[in-house]
């Protein structure tokens, strides 16, 4: 359990607090968070502090990465675990706010649907020996779906006081670059899906 590994199981901690803020019936317990009025727009501060818990996680995803490659960490715990902390951290934020009305579910929808595409893809190359490297465009569309979640968690301040649909900029962006990366990482592995392995006959 390096450094790099500790900050990935910090981002799976958080991200259970941050799926338990957003989710638990905090009025059963008598328990309520503050409201704050920006202009207009009334803001419940749980949704700040789910930000901040998320901007933190994001920040370590980055972090366990850069010592990871720069002072020879990386180990095969730690990319399966990055793996499932990114998902765990990202998709579980996309749904939640799809179902509490925040975002567009189509939205969810389609990352859900790409990531599994292209988890496939990696590990039916996996399975024959290829290793998939991550693309330019799987790394713009993580980055703008961190910016817009981050900016939907604060009600689109301030941008939301000129009319400036910031976060679901970002949103959209990152769902047109994960279909974009969905393609580029078909394109570039379907002679390795669709290679035929040897076949063995039992004598």
């Amino acid at each position: 359990m390096n450094a790099a590994n500790k900050l990935t199981m910090l981002r799976i901690f958080l991200t259970v607090l941050l799926i338990t803020i957003l989710l638990f019936p905090f009025y059963m317990v008598n328990i309520s968070f503050p409201t704050y009025m920006v202009g207009k727009i009334v803001v419940d501060s749980k949704y700040v502090l789910s930000a901040l818990i998320f901007a933190i996680a994001s920040f370590t995803d980055f972090l366990d990465g850069h010592i990871a490659r720069k002072y020879n960490m990386v180990t095969d715990f730690g990319k399966m675990t990055d793996a499932i902390a990114d998902k765990m951290l990202v998709n579980s934020s996309l749904i939640i706010l799809a179902c509490q009305g925040f975002i567009s579910p189509v939205i969810p929808v389609i990352i859900v649907i790409r990531d599994t595409f292209v988890d496939t893809v990696k590990m039916i190359a996996g399975s024959k020996g290829h290793v998939v490297a991550a693309i330019k465009t799987g790394k713009i569309k993580t980055a703008c779906l961190m910016i817009g979640l981050i900016f939907t968690f604060i009600y689109n301040l301030p941008f939301q006081l000129w009319n400036l649909d910031v976060s679901n900029f970002f949103l959209v962006l990152a769902t047109i670059f994960s279909i974009i990366s969905a393609i580029e990482y078909y394109s570039m592995n379907k002679s390795v899906i669709f290679e035929k392995g040897e076949v063995t006959e039992n004598k």
